[in-house]
């Protein structure tokens, strides 16, 4: 199993800028893709980006060209470099680790509210 926790999450005005982070313990060397999920109020969670052990990056095409993930596995961390946020974008965002085996961890959660 791997503990995740998130933190850097907050209060930003529309078009600001807030950078997550996501430490990870424990059965590191299991986890495969680390990944930024976010949920909405009344929503169901979504991908926000994702990124392999092998270096290959994905995004949610809503984000694409504002957010950055990059992962530090000597650090164990993956971080969220969130840019031009909008209002919509507010929510609990979440980071998730998948092993090879297909095993999904996740954190608690941080708040990121956008107001407008």
């Amino acid at each position: 199993q791997v503990q995740l926790v998130e933190s850097g999450g907050g209060l930003v005005q529309a078009g600001g800028s807030l950078r997550l982070s996501c430490a990870a313990s424990g059965r590191i060397f299991s986890v495969n893709v680390m990944g930024w999920y976010r949920q909405a109020p009344g929503k169901q969670r979504e991908l926000v980006a994702s990124a392999t052990s092998g270096g290959s990056t994905d995004y949610n095409d809503s984000v694409k060209g504002r957010f950055s993930i990059s992962r530090d596995d000597a650090k164990n961390t993956v971080v969220l470099q969130m840019n031009t946020l909008k209002p919509e974008e507010t929510g609990g965002y979440y980071c998730k680790g998948t092993s090879v085996a297909g095993y999904n961890d996740w954190g608690q959660g941080t708040q990121v509210t956008v107001s407008s």
